[in-house]
């Protein structure tokens, strides 16, 4: 067992990457440099100069020097003209406004490691020794305290752990992770793209990914009626004041493209659909006979991300959700969260996934609605979770002021956790909006209301999909399921005819018949990932046979095209 936490390890590894920064670049201005959830970061300054990444081979090696040395990493205090006094000797401006953050009263700590002294709270570990091992891992830029108006500083990554094994798996892992990305994958099977001719976050879904999306979407439509949804469709802009009632101008605004102006009025593109769900329920006065009310949508919203927080498929700036909301009495309550998360880990299973936890949010501090209310809601939450027997964690006081949530964290192939779905009681929007039903006593109610998202997005959701499977996509959401390919041009006419048939049985089919060897076809076939490849030569067509290679089950032998079929139906409707 590790002497130190391994966050207390990686801060101290920040601090021993800022010592040997300095000793390279005396003259370099600091920022911050905390430890996060893979290792850390710290943020500098270094003027005119452009680090590169033969730059961070230097610093890694003097801090092994200075790791080896084992110098203590001492704290100390000051008064605030102490600490005033010494960071403006030592030109540290931006330490000089983080020291304005500390609050009048609250004792200003310093730790030092050689010729580096940091404003920082720690904790730390003893001496430089007790790091372990650590290794840096990129560059980037960063704007100071996260401001596009503030200068761009230099943001140098790296890890940590308390020994060289850990150090070594976490590698191995992200040199896996780095194979599996998203972006490499879907650039090699042409899936999608993003141009900056039509704008950054805005994705461009080429035939081949559109076909899976397609694949996705209808079975997602599928899935909600066979399980008591209705789909609802909903525009893609709307008025101002629908979304002054919401309380998104209020609170969200930075987050929403700029309005449209059309007869006098205000439009905005909507980030969310839920003022629009609200709205299809307000249109008539509705009866508890009709609760529950289970709307959902794939509906397509747009929200302004920093372009530095922008990522592949992950983080995008026009993304569809498949939102729903529920709409119910308070009787209904546990039932309705009971189902919605077995509906969940259904979808989530059906894909492949099978290390699922649950995270509940409970109330916090500053919250709308009535307690009874949230108490109500989170028993719900937390009722279901056990009766599924989904591990979980609890945040107290984590939830939004809304209400309590919550949300799947699914494990990849590669053991990588992701955000999925949420379950999210709502007790604002019902009141902003003033929604009500009919009771039995004739009187209005008001409902309660829960947002929910299996997928997230479907873009998001997508590239989850791309490195989960590494590409490697199950037959029945394959683009090409199929590829014949034909040893001469002897057994051309032959596998055009079978790609035919294949395709009147439903299949996606792709015949091969290009003047290259059989070892290049087959390497091609390979590298886009087919589930089937059939190889036809003069004995397969006198046979009338097929060699049929699977990508999951390798040479499954010759077989007639009857047969063949039978193999492929099985797997589509199987999921495998």
């Amino acid at each position: 067992m590790a002497k130190f936490p391994l966050e207390t390890i990686r801060h101290s590894a920040s601090h021993l990457m800022a010592a040997a920064v300095l000793e390279l670049y005396p003259d370099v201005k600091f920022d911050i440099g905390p430890s996060t959830e893979d290792g850390f970061y710290y943020d500098f300054d270094f003027g005119t100069a452009k680090l590169t990444p033969e730059d961070l081979v230097k610093i890694e090696e003097k801090m092994t020097g200075l790791a080896a040395e084992k110098l203590p990493l001492t704290r100390f205090e000051l008064t605030r003209e102490e600490a005033v006094k010494l960071l403006t000797e030592k030109k540290q401006n931006f330490k000089l406004e983080r020291l304005a953050d500390i609050p009048e009263g609250e004792a200003i700590s310093f730790y030092q490691l050689g010729n580096f002294v940091d404003l920082c709270r720690g904790p730390h570990v003893d001496n430089t020794g007790d790091i372990g091992a650590f290794k840096l891992t990129s560059i980037a830029g960063s704007y100071y305290r996260g401001k596009e108006s503030n200068p761009m500083l230099t943001r140098i990554y790296g890890t940590a752990f308390s020994d060289k094994k850990e150090l070594r798996e976490y590698l191995q892992k992200i040199e896996e992770a780095k194979k599996r990305d998203h972006r490499k994958i879907g650039k090699e099977l042409d899936l999608f793209s993003v141009s900056e001719t039509v704008g950054p976050g805005l994705v461009l879904w080429h035939p081949r990914g559109a076909l899976i999306r397609n694949l996705i979407e209808t079975f997602w439509r599928g899935e909600h009626m066979a399980n008591g949804y209705d789909l609802l469709y909903t525009p893609h802009i709307g008025r101002a004041n629908l979304w002054e009632t919401s309380g998104h101008l209020g609170f969200y605004k930075d987050s929403m493209y700029s309005p449209m102006e059309i007869d006098d009025v205000d439009y905005f593109v909507k980030p969310m659909n839920c003022p629009f769900h609200i709205e299809i329920y307000k249109s008539r006065v509705r009866s508890y006979r009709e609760l529950p009310c289970r709307w959902a949508e794939l509906g397509t919203v747009y929200r302004y991300e920093k372009s530095g927080v922008l990522h592949g498929l992950m983080r995008v700036r026009g993304f569809t959700q498949d939102d729903a909301h529920i709409i119910c009495t308070p009787e209904q309550i546990e039932s309705e969260i009971e189902e919605v998360l077995r509906f969940c880990l259904h979808i989530w299973k059906t894909f492949q996934f099978k290390e699922i936890k649950a995270y509940l949010s409970t109330r916090p501090e500053k919250a709308v609605g009535d307690p009874a209310r949230w108490e109500q809601a989170q028993k719900s939450l937390v009722n279901a979770i056990e009766k599924s027997g989904l591990a979980y964690e609890v945040d107290e006081g984590g939830g939004a002021f809304y209400g309590p949530k919550i949300d799947l964290k699914v494990k990849d192939a590669s053991g990588r956790e992701w955000q999925t779905s949420t379950i999210q009681f709502d007790f604002n929007l019902p009141e902003r909006f003033q929604i009500n039903y009919i009771g039995e006593d004739g009187q209005r109610h008001q409902p309660y209301m829960v947002h929910r998202a299996l997928f997230g997005s479907l873009e998001r959701f997508f590239g989850i999909l791309i490195e989960h499977f590494a590409g490697a996509f199950p037959a029945w959401l394959a683009p090409e399921q199929v590829r014949l390919i034909p040893i001469t041009e002897r057994q051309h006419e032959y596998c055009l005819n079978a790609a035919k048939e294949l395709r009147r049985a439903g299949f996606r089919v792709e015949c091969d018949i290009r003047k290259e060897s059989m070892g290049a076809k087959i390497k091609d076939a390979r590298n886009m990932r087919i589930p089937f490849m059939a190889v036809v030569g003069d004995k397969e067509m006198q046979n009338n046979t097929f060699s049929i290679r699977s990508r999951r089950e390798d040479q499954l032998g010759e077989m007639d095209l009857a047969t063949f079929v039978k193999k492929l139906q099985n797997d589509v409707e199987n999921k495998l």
